[in-house]
C-alpha cells in the first residue's frame, strides 16, 4: 500500500511527460475520466439550481483549494479567525473533522473557552486551530449547515470560517477563499487520481479571491491568469516552543544546532527547508504520512535517528505535536516549531473582509 501510494506521489511529481509508473500513469489516467465526469455533473446541478444550497443566518467564508495537499488552508483559517476575532468579531470555525472518530451531527471541539476534545475525536487540525484560536468556538460535523446552525444559535457566533469547503457548495458562502501553489497552482494539470487537482482549473471562476503560497520568492505560474483579487500568503516560523512545558523559546536558538527532525504533514520537505534557513543543520529527518497516528515505535524510531546522528534537538511541527499528545515522555525531550501565515498586503485583505461581512 505505501509504495504504490509512493508511486502515486511521484507521478503527481513529473511533468506532463516522462518519468517512471508507465502502466500505473495510465492506469490512474483512465480512473480520472470516471472522476472528472462526476464533478462535473455535480457542479451542473448545483449551478442549474437542481441540487439547492442551504443558507446560514450569518456570514459565512470558505477557505479551501483546488488540489489535494499542503497550500496552507489551516494556517490560513487559523490568521483569518484571529483576524476576525481581534476586531471584535465572533467568528466560529466548522470543520469535517478529518480523522477524528467523533461522528455526531455535531462536535464541538472548543466552545471558544476550553478545548473539550482530543485529536482522535476530533481530528488533529481542529484541535490545533482550536489552540492557536483562543476564544473561537470550533465544530466539526458532516453537514455543515448543522454545525454552522449550532454555532449561531448556541455558541453565539456572528460569522463562519469553513475549512477545506470549496468543494462543499451544499451550503452557500458569502466568500470563498482559494489557496494556490505559487510555483504549480494547478500540480501536474491532471485531475485524481492521475494528478493532484480536485476540479478543474476553470473551476477557480467561482471563488472569490486567491492567496498564493508557497517560498517567499515564487512567482506566479504563467498558466495563472485568473483576474480575481489576489494576495501572497507566507508561512512564516513564528517561535520555538518547548512540546512538554509549552515554554516559547527563541528562534535563534537553532541556528548551528544539530536537529533530528521529522512531519507526518501535507509537505515534509517544506518543513525540512524552513529549518535549514532559520540555520539549523538538519542531521537526521523523517517524513511520515500526513495526519499520520503516532504509535510508540515511531517515537523509539525517532528517537534511534537522533542518537545515531548525534542531535542536539528532537524538532518537528505543532500538527504533529497534537498527535503525540499521549507520549508525555517523548515531547519532554521534543520542541515544536510554530509556522504561521502572513498575508500581503495585510491591509488590503482586512478591507475585503471587513467590506464583505459589512455587505
Amino acid at each position: 500500500m505505501i509504495s504504490i501510494k509512493n508511486g502515486v506521489q511521484g507521478i503527481w511529481n513529473e511533468e506532463r511527460s516522462g518519468g517512471r509508473h508507465g502502466l500505473l500513469r495510465a492506469c490512474l489516467r483512465l480512473l480520472s475520466f470516471p472522476y472528472g465526469a462526476a464533478v462535473a455533473l455535480r457542479n451542473r446541478l448545483y449551478d442549474r439550481g437542481i441540487l439547492r444550497q442551504e443558507k446560514l443566518p450569518r456570514p459565512v467564508f470558505s477557505v479551501g483549494n483546488l488540489t489535494v495537499g499542503g497550500t496552507g488552508k489551516t494556517p490560513t483559517v487559523i490568521f483569518l479567525a484571529n483576524l476576525l476575532r481581534e476586531k471584535g468579531r465572533r467568528p466560529a470555525v466548522l470543520s469535517r473533522g478529518y480523522g477524528g472518530k467523533a461522528k455526531a451531527p455535531v462536535n464541538i471541539v472548543s466552545d471558544g473557552n476550553r478545548i473539550l476534545m482530543g485529536w482522535r475525536e476530533a481530528g488533529d487540525e481542529p484541535v490545533l486551530i482550536a489552540k492557536a484560536a483562543p476564544g473561537v468556538p470550533v465544530l466539526t460535523g458532516p453537514k455543515r449547515f448543522l454545525t454552522g446552525r449550532a454555532a449561531v444559535e448556541d455558541l453565539g457566533a456572528d460569522c463562519l470560517i469553513l475549512d477545506d469547503a470549496f468543494q462543499h457548495r451544499a451550503l452557500f458562502r458569502d466568500l470563498d477563499i482559494v489557496l494556490l501553489d505559487a510555483a504549480l497552482p494547478f500540480g501536474n494539470g491532471f485531475l485524481l487520481p492521475r494528478g493532484s487537482l480536485r476540479e478543474p482549473a476553470a473551476a477557480l471562476g467561482g471563488a472569490h479571491l486567491v492567496i498564493r503560497t508557497g517560498p517567499e520568492a515564487a512567482e506566479p505560474s504563467p498558466g495563472e491568469t485568473s483576474p480575481l483579487p489576489s494576495f501572497r500568503g507566507i508561512h512564516r516560523p513564528q517561535g520555538l516552543v518547548g512540546a512538554g512545558t509549552g515554554r516559547s523559546l527563541s528562534l535563534a536558538e537553532l541556528r548551528g544546532e544539530r536537529v533530528c527532525a521529522f512531519a507526518g504533514i501535507g509537505r515534509p520537505e517544506a518543513f525540512r527547508r524552513s529549518l535549514q534557513e532559520l540555520g539549523a543543520e538538519v542531521v537526521a529527518f523523517r517524513a511520515f504520512p500526513d495526519h499520520h497516528p503516532y504509535g510508540r515505535p515511531d517515537v523509539e524510531e525517532i528517537r534511534r535517528l537522533a542518537a545515531a546522528a548525534g542531535a542536539d534537538r528532537i524538532l518537528t511541527t505543532e500538527k504533529d505535536g497534537i498527535r503525540l499528545a499521549e507520549f508525555s515522555d517523548f515531547l519532554a525531550e521534543a520542541s515544536l516549531l510554530r509556522i504561521g501565515m502572513e498575508i500581503a498586503p495585510a491591509e488590503a485583505f482586512a478591507e475585503l473582509i471587513f467590506s464583505r461581512l459589512a455587505s
